[in-house]
């Protein structure tokens, strides 16, 4: 008992050294602004995830990010998209947040960027607002919902969004928002992040993928969260029917590592080496990186998973070698930091 006790000290000692020395990238973590949750209870959309969004304010962010050796956290909007059918409305609660998160980013050097949030479904303004944010407020990036009422990413209506996101290589963080259509029945008993949530995923980047988006558009880098939700699965069976699909005039032509080179995933939900090595069957040891999905979890669990991800990864020796690009490196190259 007291050498177990005794590792289990070493190991901690040992993580918060690396952990500092490292100084993590966190990819995958929202803010929730009180301005956003007064529309959601307007609206009586607190719960339209199926589960209610945790609190959140900067000096627990930064208290976690301190304890977990996390140097800088990419913030982004969390689900589900504040529109009820008043495009004003959505505009201002986004332009609130985008602007919040500048000052955020500008308040705390080096410790927070963002991914703005956009408007949709409107897209006219949704690439007003990209403008902005990039051009504007320096935004490091795009958050989308896998869909905006229904508009899911891949539609041809986005193609001119796109367009302007390309032309400025931006880096685009997906996350995922309540299917359109959804089976009320399923999620009373499994609520959405059960199964809902990387199934969702994965059905907006097959539509990604099926329509070339990323080969005609190559400047996008696009961050898949949830360890890549199903891909992994998916894209084996895709390709295996992809040509009876096509024969059969169902499907066009897809340009497969084209469209697949320009994906990258996170780590949030606590990944195992076995669901690493799943994602490095689709995905290059440069294109995963870390993501905690902060606040959605307590600081313990969260800190919890990315102790046991660090000591499992350096255990394996498959995956040891990318210890710091997973944590660090890839993320900075991604955002060019």
């Amino acid at each position: 008992m007291r050498l177990v006790i005794i590792i289990g000290v070493v190991l901690s000692v040992w993580f918060a050294d690396w952990a500092a020395a490292q100084q993590i990238v966190d990819v995958h973590c929202h803010n929730i602004m009180s301005g956003y949750m007064e529309v959601l209870k307007k609206h009586d959309a607190a719960l339209e995830e199926t589960f209610p969004l945790p609190e959140w304010n900067v000096d627990a962010h930064l208290a976690f990010m301190e304890k977990a050796g996390i140097g800088c956290s990419v913030l982004s909007m969390p689900a589900p998209q504040p529109y009820f059918g008043d495009t004003g409305e959505c505009r201002r609660i986004i332009r609130e947040y985008n602007e919040y998160c500048a000052a955020l980013k500008k308040k705390y050097p080096g410790k927070f960027k963002f991914c703005a949030a956009l408007p949709l479904p409107d897209v006219n303004a949704a690439i007003d607002e990209a403008v902005y944010a990039l051009d504007t407020l320096g935004a490091d990036g795009i958050k989308l919902a896998t869909n905006s009422r229904g508009q899911y990413i891949g539609d041809e209506a986005l193609d001119p969004l796109m367009e302007v996101l390309h032309k400025r290589n931006a880096v685009v963080i997906i996350h995922p928002h309540k299917p359109n259509p959804v089976n009320d029945t399923i999620i009373s008993t499994a609520p959405l992040a059960v199964y809902e949530y990387p199934a969702e995923t994965t059905r907006a980047v097959v539509n990604m993928i099926s329509r070339n988006v990323l080969v005609r558009y190559p400047n996008l880098k696009v961050v898949v969260p949830h360890c890549g939700s199903f891909l992994p699965m998916a894209i084996p069976r895709m390709k295996a029917i992809h040509p009876a699909m096509q024969a059969k005039g169902f499907m066009g032509s897809i340009d497969w590592d084209g469209n697949l080179s320009h994906l990258y995933y996170d780590l949030a939900g606590g990944a195992s080496p076995e669901i690493v090595k799943m994602m490095l069957t689709v995905a290059p040891p440069e294109h995963i990186l870390y993501g905690s999905d902060y606040p959605y979890m307590s600081d313990g669990v969260l800190f919890g998973n990315l102790q046991r991800m660090r000591e499992q990864f350096a255990a394996d020796k498959e995956l040891s070698p990318y210890l710091e690009q997973f944590f660090s490196e890839n993320a900075r190259n991604l955002f060019n930091k």
